[in-house]
């Protein structure tokens, strides 16, 4: 049976919920392979459990009702799956599944229900984490709506450093044109200019930023107001140093 230390657990929500909060969900923890295409919220399907993703990256994605898809959000190390619960709404519409393969601990989702029902600082803590998902679903409606692809493109790139370890990428052209919503040619004209500017170096399922600065500069707006309310709120940065 796996004990799990708080102060050596990498998602930071588990590593900075009080530890009144933490005991109540330790108990149930459990520590899970997510591997690529690993399905955390199925669309329409009540989860059985809330993943803590603690290596890896998952993405959140909206269908319409004709089968046209586009990813609307990220979650990795900083954030959980199943996120609706908290709002007492069993199943969603959309999907949660890994990019990026990892690992996380799962906890029952009757175990994680109950802890924040029963305990108002638990409940406090999740509620302001699922302020932030709203705002980085508001902000990838505005960048959609308001900025250019390639604004958009070092937007999403930003937010995968955020949550990945080191400067590598494991990202495919096909990941990409799903996160932006364009054809894949259109991210490989892009990938060159950003490439052209040496804020990138794209290789086949890889890309590695070379400068943050750079992405920074090239998103401009579109990126920030989310990443800075979340170190707001929950009091860790995003993005581990």
């Amino acid at each position: 049976m796996t004990t799990f230390e708080q102060s050596k657990i990498y998602n930071t929500l588990l590593r900075t919920v009080s530890p009144q909060s933490f005991a109540r969900l330790v108990n149930e923890m459990e520590r899970v392979d997510l591997p690529v295409r690993y399905v955390l919220v199925e669309d329409g399907v009540a989860p059985k459990y809330i993943y803590f993703i603690e290596s890896g990256l998952g993405s959140v994605v909206a269908t319409s009702s004709d089968g046209e898809s586009i990813e609307v959000g990220h979650v990795g190390r900083e954030g959980a799956s199943g996120m609706h619960v908290m709002l007492a709404v069993p199943a969603t519409p959309g999907r949660t599944f890994m990019q990026v393969s990892g690992s996380g601990i799962r906890v029952p989702i009757g175990v994680f229900t109950d802890a924040v029902a029963s305990d108002a600082e638990t409940r406090d803590f999740f509620l302001r984490y699922v302020h932030t998902t709203v705002l980085q679903l508001a902000h990838s409606a505005l960048a959609n709506a308001r900025y250019s692809m390639q604004e958009r493109l070092a937007r999403w790139i930003l937010m995968c450093h955020d949550r990945l370890d080191g400067d590598d990428l494991p990202v495919t052209h096909e990941f990409l044109s799903l996160m932006l919503g364009v054809r894949r040619s259109g991210v490989t004209d892009q990938l060159h200019i950003l490439e052209g500017r040496h804020a990138v170096r794209s290789t086949r399922g890889n890309l590695r930023v070379l400068s943050r600065q750079k992405l920074l500069d090239i998103a401009g707006g579109c990126y920030g107001v989310p990443e800075r309310e979340y170190e707001k709120v929950l009091g860790l940065p995003l993005r581990m140093k």
